[in-house]
C-alpha cells in the first residue's frame, strides 16, 4: 500500500468522501469505501466515508501498489468438481475474482493459488487459471483451468458457446411473456466508466430468460437466465434495459426497493460442458445460497410462472 494524495475538483464539491474517492481513482464505491475505512485523511484529519468534501481539499488514501506481486492466501470458496485438468469453483458472494483497481488481496485467484499453486503461469498474469469471471456480489459456479492446455481449450469452448451457464435471479416487475431473449450489444458507458450500456457499436451480447415464478403483490419475478455470450454485467444490463432490473442492483436499478436483499440477487446456479480431454459430460450445480433463499421465502407464495399463450 502507498499513500496517494487526491485534490477535490469543483464538480465534486459537497460529495461524500467515498464517492469522491471512487470518482478520482476510477474504482467502485464499495472499493472506495473500503479504502477510506482503512484510514483516509482529508486535509490531514481522519475522515469517514459519509463525510462531505470541499473543493480544493486534499484526500490522502492508501492504495495498493499496482506493481506488487499477487501472493497466495487463505480465501474461502467451495469446489464442486476437480480433476487434473480443471476445477469448478463455488464462489461465495463478496469475493472479488481477481486483482483490480484498489483491490489486491482477498481475491479468489489468491485463494486458488494457495490451494492449487500449479495455477501460477496458466493464462493471464494475476488471473491465473481463470476462463471467465463473476462479479464480486454474484455467487456461484466458475470454471478454472489447471494447465495451459486446459485454459486454451476451455477458452475456445467459451468463444464457440459450448459452455452452458445458467443463473437464477429475482427482478423487479413481471415480464410480459414466459420466455424471452435480449439481443443487444454492450459497451462501456462513456458517462460512467464503471457501468456498461447498450450501444450499437458495442460487443454482441445475447441473454435468454425464463420466468420460474411471479410475485404480483411484491412486484417482482423469479427468473432462470442463460448466457449465450459473456460480457461484463451482461445479465444486469440486459434485464435493466427491458425494464426488469435485478433486485439489489443499485448500479442499474432502483436504489431503495431492495426487497430485503443485502446484495445483488444473482446466482450462477449451473455450468455444463463436454470435457475437452475426456469427452465426458461435466454438469455441476450450486444451490441458491441461504441469504438469497431467505429473500425468496420472505416474498410468500408465488403466483406461478406466466402461462404460455
Amino acid at each position: 500500500m502507498a499513500d496517494q494524495e487526491l485534490t477535490v475538483p469543483a464538480h465534486l464539491e459537497g460529495e461524500r468522501l467515498d464517492k469522491a474517492v471512487a470518482a478520482l481513482l476510477g474504482v467502485s464505491r464499495a472499493v472506495a469505501r473500503d479504502l477510506v475505512d482503512r484510514g483516509a485523511l482529508v486535509d490531514g484529519h481522519p475522515a469517514s466515508p459519509s463525510d462531505r468534501v470541499g473543493e480544493g481539499s486534499v484526500i490522502t488514501v492508501a492504495v495498493p501498489d499496482p506493481k506488487a506481486e499477487l501472493a497466495a492466501e487463505e480465501v474461502s470458496f467451495g469446489v464442486l468438481y476437480e480433476d487434473g485438468h480443471l476445477i469448478v469453483v463455488d464462489k461465495p458472494a463478496g469475493i472479488v475474482v481477481h486483482p483490480g483497481s484498489g483491490r489486491l488481496t482477498g481475491t479468489l485467484v489468491a485463494g486458488l493459488l494457495n490451494r492449487y499453486p500449479e495455477l501460477e503461469g496458466v493464462g493471464q498474469k494475476d488471473r491465473w487459471g481463470l476462463v471467465h469471471r463473476l462479479d464480486k456480489d454474484t455467487s456461484g459456479v466458475l470454471v478454472v483451468a489447471r494447465t495451459q492446455e486446459a485454459h486454451d481449450a476451455l477458452s475456445a469452448m467459451l468463444r464457440r458457446r459450448e459452455i452452458t451457464r445458467v443463473y437464477l435471479t429475482l427482478v423487479h416487475g413481471i415480464p410480459g411473456s414466459p420466455t424471452g431473449t435480449v439481443d443487444a450489444p454492450i459497451a462501456r458507458d462513456p458517462a460512467t466508466p464503471l457501468r456498461r450500456a447498450l450501444h450499437p457499436e458495442g460487443k454482441p451480447a445475447r441473454t435468454h430468460y425464463r420466468v420460474l415464478d411471479t410475485y404480483p403483490e411484491r412486484g417482482c419475478s423469479y427468473l432462470e437466465v442463460r448466457l449465450e455470450t459473456g460480457r461484463t454485467h451482461q445479465i444486469r444490463v440486459h434485464l435493466s434495459a427491458i425494464g426488469h432490473p435485478v433486485v439489489g442492483d443499485t448500479l442499474y436499478g432502483p436504489r431503495r426497493q431492495r426487497l430485503g436483499a443485502d446484495r445483488i440477487f444473482l446466482h450462477a446456479a449451473r455450468l455444463s460442458f463436454t470435457h475437452p480431454f475426456t469427452g465426458d459430460e461435466v454438469a455441476v450445480e450450486s444451490p441458491l445460497p441461504a441469504d438469497l433463499t431467505r429473500v425468496l421465502s420472505s416474498l410468500g407464495p408465488g403466483a406461478g410462472p406466466i402461462p404460455i399463450a
